[in-house]
C-alpha cells in the first residue's frame, strides 16, 4: 500500500508532500495565489502517471533485451470539460525498434499500474478530524 501525506502551512498554498522516505514540494502558480515554488497537483498527477509508464516500459524493455537508450513520456490533463477530462500520454523511445516492439510498447504503457488505476476509477473515502 502506497501512502503520502501533505502539509500546508500559511505560506500559501506551499504543501510540503511526504512519504516514508521522500519529500516534494507542491504549490499554486502565481496567478492562482501561490509562489510556484513546486508542481501543481495536477502535475502532480501527470507526473505521477508518465513515471510510471516510463518505468514500466524501462522494465520491459530490460527483460527484453531491447536497444533502447531513452524512454520519455509526456503526460497532459485537460480538464477543461469537467464532465470528461482527458489525459494525454505520448512516449517518445530512443532506441532501434521495429513497428511490431513498438506496439507491443504501446500495450505495456496502457498496462503501467497507475494507467489501471485511473482508467477503472478510484473510490475516495475522507473523513475530516
Amino acid at each position: 500500500m502506497d501512502q503520502a501525506k501533505a502539509l500546508t502551512g500559511k505560506e500559501k498554498y506551499r504543501t510540503q508532500v511526504t512519504t516514508a522516505s521522500h519529500t516534494v514540494i507542491a504549490d499554486e502558480p502565481t496567478e492562482l495565489g501561490g509562489k510556484n515554488t513546486g508542481m501543481n497537483p495536477g502535475e502532480l498527477l501527470c507526473g505521477s502517471l508518465a513515471a510510471c509508464t516510463s518505468i514500466t516500459l524501462r522494465m520491459y524493455a530490460d527483460r527484453k533485451k531491447w536497444p533502447i537508450e531513452t524512454i520519455a513520456v509526456d503526460v497532459t490533463l485537460n480538464d477543461e470539460d469537467k464532465s470528461n477530462p482527458v489525459l494525454s500520454r505520448v512516449v517518445t523511445v530512443n532506441g532501434n525498434l521495429d513497428d511490431q516492439q513498438k506496439s507491443r510498447l504501446l500495450s505495456i504503457a496502457n498496462a503501467c499500474p497507475m494507467h489501471k488505476l485511473l482508467s477503472r476509477g478510484i473510490e475516495i473515502r475522507t473523513e475530516v478530524l
